[in-house]
């Protein structure tokens, strides 16, 4: 258990450097400028909203950190699905990258929830 928080961080960490590969593959017309825009700026603050969560001096930071953690990455996945949708990058080459965000999705979500108890 004392593993999961660094792993955690590793991998949010991780997620946002996935998205600024993405962003660096998107085609340079004004629709997808502002499109990378806004998803990289979501997906690089998980990670970073995830880092303030774990030093959070009460339950209620805490919960407060992961909740707009959890906002950024739910906009994130809507990026993802706009690009798709939008046909400026396959679903084939999305389909890795929304896998994570719905996981993170879900590991969030959940740890919110436990964090009540």
């Amino acid at each position: 258990m004392a593993d999961q928080p660094r792993d955690l961080r590793l991998r949010t960490k991780e997620f946002g450097l996935r998205v600024v590969r993405l962003s660096s593959s998107l085609p340079g017309d004004l629709e997808s400028q502002v499109m990378r825009r806004q998803m990289v700026r979501c997906g690089t603050s998980v990670g970073a909203q995830y880092r303030e969560a774990c030093r959070a001096r009460s339950l209620a930071e805490f919960r407060s950190k992961m909740q707009s953690a959890l906002q950024e990455l739910d906009e994130t996945a809507y990026w993802f699905e706009l690009l798709v949708d939008s046909e400026r990058v396959a679903r084939e080459k999305m389909r890795d990258l929304m896998a994570e965000v719905n996981e993170l999705i879900a590991i969030f979500v959940a740890s919110i929830k436990t964090s009540g108890d």
